[in-house]
């Protein structure tokens, strides 16, 4: 009985003396009194780097995403192993822009050089806060950011698991499922697509090589596919790409789900999401009411920024981003 008491008593001290990012929940007021001026720091970075390059902004919520992804919201994502056995040097994470990377290294000096915030914010929850101000500051919804993360300390180019351009529903429900995420927060978090590019290899089967017996994809516009094909011939240029959004690449708005609705959706697990009837409604929806669709967005973006949450064993606030302390 006696040693029974000892180790009760062992573990309520372990439990007393453990970090409080090891056992608190994501709150958004986690840095209020560690650093209150965090999340005016990030932004103002975050809007003079988006002021600089259009490729910023659709650079950090895709670093963002697929970040949270993999091993979850971490920022594994920024580790640079020196053998190149990282989940940046990954095939799938071949989109990912060093402007992107490198905004979220500059809002981390930024907030370093505050003395009371010195070593305190992790890359991960930087990287929350950036994923959100780059979509308030094209015309998306402004909305609260849960904090609280640490930063990983694992980075493989094999954990990399993400959906493919060539995906139909059902394993996009599959690899979403794995993370709580419902159908609705799949297609919502696919109106990201809003803004940015894709090179031309992950939708140039679409156009050329569809089946055996079709050779352009029938669910794309025709004028579509003919200017797909200037832009991307059969011999095209490794870094050739075209807007996701052809209309309004530069904006966050529910003109992607518009596009699907057209037959102008780029990739092929874009369309699927309005030629499956499971889904068509859903993007019905969204393009009919932005602000449905912005709801639904900041809903499922924050169920994403949970998973993964690190403790302080497999966890630390790294002092780089791009490598553990």
């Amino acid at each position: 009985m006696e040693g029974l008491q000892v180790i009760l008593l062992s573990c309520l001290l372990t439990f007393l003396f453990i970090s409080p990012m090891a056992t608190a929940q994501l709150s958004p007021s986690y840095y209020a009194n560690i650093c209150p001026n965090l999340e005016t720091i990030v932004h103002d970075v975050i809007k003079q780097k988006s002021g600089e390059s259009v490729i910023v902004a659709p650079g950090v919520l895709r670093l963002y995403f697929h970040d949270c992804f993999v091993n979850g919201c971490d920022a594994s994502i920024m580790l640079i192993s020196p053998t190149q056995d990282d989940e940046w040097h990954s095939p799938d994470d071949m989109s990912l822009t060093a402007e992107g990377f490198n905004a979220i290294v500059s809002a981390k000096v930024a907030v370093d050089s505050d003395p009371q915030c010195n070593s305190k914010v992790s890359c991960a929850d930087i990287l929350a806060i950036a994923a959100r101000d780059v979509v308030s500051l094209k015309g998306g919804p402004l909305y609260t950011v849960e904090l609280g993360r640490l930063d990983g300390k694992i980075s493989t180019k094999d954990s990399v698991v993400l959906p493919h351009p060539n995906f139909d529903l059902d394993q996009l429900n599959a690899m979403f499922a794995k993370f709580n995420l419902t159908q609705t927060d799949m297609v919502a978090l696919s109106g990201a697509h809003t803004f940015g590019v894709a090179h031309c290899e992950k939708f140039w089967y679409r156009l050329y090589n569809y089946s055996s017996t079709v050779k352009t994809d029938p669910s794309l516009d025709p004028g579509f596919a003919a200017f797909l094909m200037q832009q991307c011939p059969q011999q095209y240029n490794p870094i050739s790409f075209v807007f996701l959004d052809a209309v309004n690449p530069l904006n966050f708005d529910n003109g992607y789900y518009v596009a699907l609705q057209q037959g102008r959706g780029l990739l092929g697990s874009d369309e699927v999401l309005y030629t499956d009837s499971r889904s068509k409604g859903t993007v019905d929806l969204f393009a009919s009411n932005q602000a449905t669709f912005y709801d639904a967005f900041v809903t499922a973006i924050t169920k994403l920024g949970r998973i993964g949450i690190k403790n302080t064993t497999d966890g630390e606030i790294r002092l780089d981003c791009s490598k553990v302390n």
